[in-house]
């Protein structure tokens, strides 16, 4: 699993019919420091995360072990909203000071 920051959604009108009703979100990347990297990931929302949240998000085949997108072409899907993070017994993230 790797850390990202939801940073918008992804609309397709047009696409594989296994992705109907799923929703696609831009992610970008974090560091162990929690700084953005200037990668970006689409991702496959199965926890109904939303734009500035912290996500975890799995990649390949282990976004394909997600009840119900075995058969879908899934390169990457979130997993989990992230609440906190503690490196070294500091705080690098908390949901609730971004609110």
């Amino acid at each position: 699993m790797q850390i990202a920051k939801v940073r918008g959604t992804v609309v397709s009108t047009q696409k594989d019919p296994s992705l109907r009703g799923v929703k696609l979100l831009l992610l970008q990347l974090v560091d162990e420091d929690g700084k953005l990297l200037p990668e970006y990931e689409v991702a496959a929302d199965n926890v109904g995360a939303g734009v500035e949240e912290w996500v975890l998000f799995s990649r390949n085949g282990a976004a394909r072990q997600v009840l119900g997108n075995e058969q879908r072409p899934l390169d990457a899907a979130v997993v989990a909203i992230i609440d906190t993070i503690y490196v070294e017994d500091r705080l690098l993230y908390s949901k609730k000071d971004q609110i």
